[in-house]
């Protein structure tokens, strides 16, 4: 198995057949057993499964994930043109065991987790799957709002003016028109705003595009909360397609991840002083079980770690706690986390 993941960025297509996936999984509301493992490595996870004692309802769970890993063998279903990892859901449902899998082109960590529902954190993190973008079209005489939940559109608005664009006559006359037009094109932003503020909960990224200088302009009718989301987008129209659309949300999302994640490593720098953070496993393992970690951040390549098995058990400990789990792809922090033994943690309290 290699040690490095590939990161470039998923296709619009793939990224689409994750989201509609994920957009059904969402509905299951059921403790669930998830397994992510590399295409080939099917035994392995198999002896994963089989090394964990579980309550007899989960038991049948993984025997029949078990059985569906030997089937799916030389057959794998996949979201892209081939599969590199394989993802298992198991749940009880009218007393009988549901499966559903999927396969990806990108390589995921492993993982075995038992949870309250399907454990998709790492298709969030990685692939960037489910994310909630505004997507902001305009012009000053129009624009469009997008709200997207993954590829899904939510919410839409449209809103638009009527503006003259030239007067003919000049001096004073073609003076008052312009002022009169710009007046009419600020009263018209900060209805957009307006409707932005409405639309807006829950989103992690805000879109702006459009063509000509409107993007810019308007920008400053947005309140500070807002701007901080918002990222302009290049050759953003009203006749962009979709796939182009989901394009620009894709790489959007991969930059706004690594910042975030990068942002959460400085915070665990100017923490480091005060006590308040712990890098060894068995530091982690022990903070973890009793309720001291705020914030888990977790290679993506986890699994490269000879003592992996042990992060397995740790990211179940944290999913049925309270602690934020925090997968990590980008390769600089890759490298960090590889010298920290794959893990590392922003705790609640300062622990003995």
């Amino acid at each position: 198995m290699k040690d490095n993941l590939e990161l470039s960025e998923i296709s619009p297509s793939e990224w689409l057949s994750l989201n509609q996936f994920f957009l059904k999984m969402k509905q299951i509301d059921s403790p669930c057993v998830s397994v992510y493992y590399p295409y080939g490595k099917g035994k392995d996870m198999i002896s994963l499964l089989r090394e964990s004692k579980r309550s007899e309802s989960f038991e049948k769970i993984e025997s029949k994930i078990e059985k569906r890993i030997i089937e799916i063998k030389d057959n794998p279903p996949s979201a892209g043109k081939f599969s590199k990892t394989l993802c298992i859901f198991g749940w009880m449902e009218n007393g009988k065991v549901k499966i559903k899998e999927i396969g990806t082109s990108k390589k995921l960590p492993y993982l075995y987790m038992i949870s309250k529902r399907p454990y998709v954190k790492p298709f969030r993190d990685i692939l960037k799957i489910n994310y909630d973008v505004l997507l902001i079209t305009l012009d000053q005489k129009s624009a469009r709002i997008q709200k997207f939940h993954g590829n899904q559109i939510t919410q839409e608005s449209r809103l638009r003016i009527d503006l003259q664009g030239r007067h003919k006559k000049g001096g004073q006359s073609q003076g008052r028109f312009l002022r009169a037009r710009q007046t009419k094109i600020h009263v018209f932003f900060k209805k957009i705003a307006n409707k932005v503020r409405t639309m807006d909960s829950g989103s992690e990224v805000i879109l702006l595009g459009g063509n000509g200088h409107a993007k810019t302009e308007f920008y400053g009718e947005l309140n500070s909360e807002l701007m901080k989301k918002c990222r302009f987008v290049e050759d953003l129209s009203f006749s962009t397609s979709m796939q182009d659309i989901h394009e620009k949300i894709i790489r959007h999302l991969y930059l706004y991840r690594r910042k975030y994640v990068a942002e959460l490593i400085e915070r665990y720098d100017q923490l480091f002083k005060t006590g308040l953070t712990a890098k060894r496993n068995n530091v982690i393992y022990k903070a973890l079980e009793i309720g001291a970690v705020d914030t888990l951040i977790v290679s993506a390549n986890y699994h490269a770690n000879s003592r992996f098995k042990n992060i397995v058990k740790m990211l179940e400990i944290a999913e049925n706690t309270s602690c934020k789990i925090e997968f990590a792809s980008s390769p600089k922090i890759l490298e960090r986390l590889k010298i920290n033994n794959s893990v590392m943690a922003l705790l609640r309290y300062k622990i003995k």
